[in-house]
């Protein structure tokens, strides 16, 4: 199955996607958006990353910003923040420039590596979306994080391919039945830039579990 153009949601949404789904469903769904000091710094860090007419040449690597990537296979489209391309007998002819290279997404993130897959995840959808543009198959990625100014290495496996896709699927699903999930109301909640928006704790009430409580409160 392949997604048309119009039915192209942003790949960058499944970080908040697996993070938190009402989040992302708030944001996609209903349009709001609220920034804090954490989605600030996170945004001025990838201005810095993305330029797009920047392209560098460092012996046999070749830098691109900004990448634009898109699959229709997974119905996703956004931007690379870096993507480098390294000379290797086994990579892949890129047009202007001689030899082969193999291809290595890099996604820039403002704190530190995460337990859970969210950045992982988003890596491997870029992953994916340039191996069908490129007609290549990428083994690994890397993400740089703010804090410890340092990349980590992403293996691009199989089980992590399927957690992306399902994820997908999951977010088209949403938005064709135009569902915002119920509210989580736990630790993930201080920190995000929504919680005025989506006011957790109300919207685990009932009806009448509120008017219950904000009668007995008066």
């Amino acid at each position: 199955m392949e997604y048309s153009e119009d039915e192209f949601i942003q790949l960058s949404g499944i970080q908040h996607f697996v993070f938190c789904r009402r989040q992302w469903g708030l944001i996609n769904v209903e349009q709001a958006w609220e920034e804090n000091l954490l989605t600030a710094e996170g945004r001025l860090m990838h201005d810095r990353a993305h330029d797009p007419f920047l392209k560098e040449k460092r012996k046999t690597v070749i830098i691109s910003r900004a990448m634009p990537v898109v699959s229709k296979q997974m119905g996703v489209t956004g931007e690379c923040d870096v993507v480098e391309f390294t000379k290797a007998d086994d990579g892949i002819s890129l047009i202007g420039y001689d030899g082969k290279y193999k291809v290595c997404p890099i996604e820039y993130k403002r704190g530190a590596p995460k337990l859970e897959d969210s950045d992982r995840m988003q890596l491997a959808a870029q992953a994916m979306c340039l191996e069908e543009m490129l007609l290549c198959h990428i083994d690994e990625g890397a993400l740089f994080y703010g804090e410890t100014r340092r990349r980590e290495r992403v293996e691009i496996t199989a089980e992590l391919r399927d957690k992306t896709q399902k994820a997908f699927r999951e977010m088209h699903e949403y938005l064709q039945l135009g569902r915002i999930a119920a509210p989580a109301n736990d630790a993930r909640c201080g920190a995000c830039s929504l919680k005025d928006v989506c006011m957790p704790k109300l919207a685990r009430l009932s009806a009448s579990e509120y008017v219950r409580k904000n009668v007995e409160d008066m």
